[in-house]
């Protein structure tokens, strides 16, 4: 089991089945799809496999994307964290930091202060290398909060005909510059 983890607003814990309508109301949302391939999910069994995926993720990895609660309200809000990925722009296997939210909370800084607290806990606690991120290179907000959480544009590549960006951040813990 993940241990569970807070900032100042936010609570983020293991997803649960329990989750599951929330997270098919974000992800049936086409807005909230538009750049992640305008493919959003058309019922609550897909969800549900995704969650049972993330699970294992947890089990097998030792990581996975959390869902993200208000602390104030205990409402679900999305999820964020890292996911083990593989053969992404040449890379074989990574770790990549990513985040969802309802869209009815898009604005309120939760994916920055979200990306921030993963960024911290993967070089701190996980003792993480090395952070990657990608993104459709025509989403402005995704890449203002992949920077503000500290990674960097590393290229532009192209995945499945789509303009994508790559970012990366190298644990400062260890990468750290020599004066």
């Amino acid at each position: 089991m993940l241990p569970v983890k807070e900032t100042q607003r936010l609570l983020f814990r293991e997803l649960e089945l329990t989750d599951a309508e929330a997270m098919f109301e974000m992800d049936s949302d086409p807005d909230v799809h538009l750049y992640l391939g305008n493919n959003p999910v058309k019922n609550i069994d897909e969800v549900k496999f995704v969650i049972e995926n993330l699970q294992w993720q947890y089990k097998t990895f030792g990581m996975g994307r959390m869902a993200v609660v208000l602390k104030e309200t205990n409402e679900f809000i999305g999820w964020a964290g890292f996911k083990r990925e593989r053969n992404v722009n040449g890379h074989e296997v990574f770790c990549d930091l990513g985040y969802r939210f309802l869209k009815k909370h898009w604005g309120k800084g939760y994916a920055g202060e979200s990306a921030k607290a993963f960024v911290e806990h993967g070089f701190n606690e996980m003792k993480l290398e090395k952070i990657n991120a990608y993104a459709d290179a025509a989403h402005t907000a995704s890449r203002k909060v992949l920077e503000k959480a500290g990674l960097q544009y590393i290229e532009t590549f192209d995945l499945d005909g789509v303009e994508e960006v790559w970012y990366e951040m190298l644990n400062p813990n260890i990468y750290a510059e020599k004066s």
